[in-house]
């Protein structure tokens, strides 16, 4: 059986790479994107080029019905998932609680959080032995900000990541008996567009050399992390959450 691998939120930073790497270690990838499809389809090009296969699959990860759309769309085109990367994330402008909307965090919770569980939960009805599934594992994106706060710029994100560490952690025993491995990623610093997003593009090199390591991290080097968890070299590994945050 071929080793399938869907990533939602695949069209750009950590999921693109994670889809570069996957893709060429063997795996059929499925891209999530929300909206930038030129994106998408580059890093699809991109896999192709090389030889190996993806495809790329518009839906909403915050809204159940096109969340099972997503699922479906990998069902018919590619086959069942054997590995979820949670991956798709959005953050806002840098403020404090005080100034933030409701609008605001309404969006940040439900992409972040709900958007999470909805894409666990379609996994988890394909792989379990329990609905007839062969396993697989779910690997969840979450963030250094769960355990650092964000005081003064993204409490908000930090919260939803928190939440994704309790996903993690309670779905690994949860679905322990069914085949199905659960662990996360938390990365720090990570050189990527995100950053632009939160209103701070220059963020990176402005924290750089604060850093322990004196460098931010790579896309690349978290979809290294991604990676192992996803494979059977992390076998007995479920429930963990991986920093790829360079001591910070």
């Amino acid at each position: 059986m071929p080793n399938i691998m869907l990533i939602t939120g695949g069209s750009r930073g950590i999921g693109a790479a994670t889809a570069r790497l996957a893709a060429q270690r063997g795996y059929a990838v499925a891209i999530n994107y929300l909206a930038n499809a030129g994106a998408a389809q580059a890093v699809v090009r991109e896999i192709q080029d090389l030889g190996g296969s993806a495809i790329a699959i518009a839906a909403d990860v915050s809204r159940q019905d096109e969340v099972g759309r997503l699922f479906e769309s990998v069902d018919r085109d590619v086959g069942r998932i054997t590995v979820l990367v949670n991956n798709a994330g959005i953050v806002d402008r840098q403020m404090r609680v005080d100034e933030m909307t409701e609008a605001r965090l309404t969006r940040m919770f439900a992409v972040n959080v709900v958007g999470s569980f909805l894409c666990a939960r379609e996994a988890i009805l394909r792989m379990s032995r329990r609905h007839g599934g062969n396993g697989g594992a779910i690997v969840n994106v979450s963030s250094a900000a769960a355990r650092l706060g964000s005081p003064g710029e993204y409490m908000d994100y930090a919260a939803s990541k928190a939440a994704i560490d309790a996903l993690t952690v309670g779905l690994a025993k949860e679905v322990a008996g069914e085949g199905i491995r659960v662990n996360a990623v938390r990365p720090g610093i990570i050189d990527t567009e995100i950053h632009a997003s939160g209103g701070d593009p220059q963020r990176v090199q402005r924290l750089a050399a604060k850093l322990p390591l004196g460098r931010a991290g790579t896309a690349d080097e978290v979809a290294r992390a991604i990676l192992w968890l996803a494979s059977e070299e992390s076998s007995y590994s479920s429930g963990s959450i991986l920093d790829v945050a360079g001591a910070r």
